[in-house]
């Protein structure tokens, strides 16, 4: 499951919550939420632009997370972190790797207590610190520079499994893409916040009545030639398997469709 914020811009209208996104522009900033590397959507909550994305997020990963019951990797934002003592703690628990001369990374794992809403509850915490003494082009630095991350999961994996997962985060890039320029929903029509958040809600219910549709159809033996792929394009679906030129036949008792003798889509649409 993959969360992430995807600003739409806006720019130019008066509509209600359109504000400055941290793109730059003008609009909403919506958080999705997708499953799996189909990119099945969980969650579509239109936010103002100028909304942080942590703001309420806890509810809406929630909400999702029920629906999905699946296990969570969130990125950690260490931005006021002592450093320093995030070292001394790695030198003592760190696996400590070398991948060139000047740099050290370590990464190792911690339970840590948290609070919220009066209930305290144990989370694993991945982290990864990296010290460079010498710098990319070979520089010797006067002071040592460290850079500090970390991760919330609930998974059981190593830590490098844990980091790579989320680097696979950015697949929900595309999904992104296909919402604004497939579905054609980056400009919404509304003024009104409600009725634009109505109109994402029934987006969002097109997208997945599409997406499976092109899982069960697009993607298998009966699926007309095409490079071999996990998913295809809400584009791609529409353009194979809904503007497809037929012929209306209307019998007495029944209705038929009668494709032409080289429709290429005629296996997958049956």
């Amino acid at each position: 499951m993959a969360a992430d914020v995807t600003p739409l811009d806006n720019s130019g209208r008066h509509k209600a919550g359109v504000s400055r996104t941290y793109k730059g522009h003008y609009g909403y900033a919506p958080m999705a939420v997708y499953l799996g590397q189909e990119g099945y959507c969980l969650e579509f909550e239109l936010r103002e632009g100028k909304q942080h994305c942590q703001k309420e997020t806890s509810a809406l990963l929630e909400t999702a997370l029920q629906q999905a019951a699946v296990d969570f990797l969130i990125k950690w934002n260490p931005r006021k972190q002592d450093k320093e003592s995030w070292l001394q703690r790695a030198e003592q628990h760190g696996h400590w790797e070398y991948p060139r001369e000047g740099k050290r990374i370590a990464v190792f794992s911690m339970q840590t207590t948290r609070q919220w809403q009066g209930y305290e509850y144990t989370v694993r915490q991945v982290i990864r610190i990296t010290e460079r003494t010498i710098d990319k082009h070979g520089q010797v630095l006067l002071m040592p520079m460290l850079e500090l991350e970390g991760w919330w999961t609930s998974l059981a994996l190593s830590e490098a499994e844990i980091i790579q997962r989320y680097a696979d985060h950015g697949t929900s890039e595309p999904f992104h893409s296909e919402f604004k320029t497939d579905l054609d929903s980056e400009r919404l029509p509304s003024g009104k916040f409600a009725t634009n958040a109505l109109v994402m809600g029934c987006s969002v219910l097109t997208y997945n009545s599409l997406r499976w549709i092109g899982q069960n159809g697009l993607v298998g033996s009966k699926a007309p030639r095409r490079h071999k792929a996990k998913r295809r394009r809400i584009k791609t679906v529409m353009q194979e398997l809904m503007s497809i030129a037929v012929r209306v036949i209307k019998t007495a008792q029944t209705i038929k469709l009668s494709f032409g003798k080289g429709c290429r889509s005629f296996d997958a649409f049956e």
